[in-house]
């Protein structure tokens, strides 16, 4: 289980995306409590599965796997620390 201080949160993901995409759009929700008992789940109803919708001209013209690729790559530290599921949505 992750401690408090080690915590995966909205706002965590929020500000390392803002950090390395500097997106015009953003939102970033926690979903995890709708997947209490899947795959993942830590038993919190928090900081395993996520949904991000991002517009960033870093995206612009890419192809969508190379859009994911770089979101993913954005967040990487948080898949290793548990992050189980993103949603991804273009914006």
């Amino acid at each position: 289980m992750t401690t408090a201080s080690h915590a995966i949160t909205a706002q965590a993901l929020e500000a390392r995306l803002r950090e390395r995409l500097a997106p015009t759009q953003l939102q970033v929700v926690d979903e995890s409590g709708a997947h209490a008992g899947h795959a993942g789940a830590n038993g919190t109803g928090f900081g395993t599965h996520f949904r991000v919708r991002i517009a960033s001209p870093l995206l612009a013209g890419k192809p969508r796997v190379a859009q994911h690729r770089l979101v993913y790559d954005a967040l990487q530290e948080f898949i290793d620390r548990g992050l189980h599921a993103l949603a991804i949505e273009l914006l």
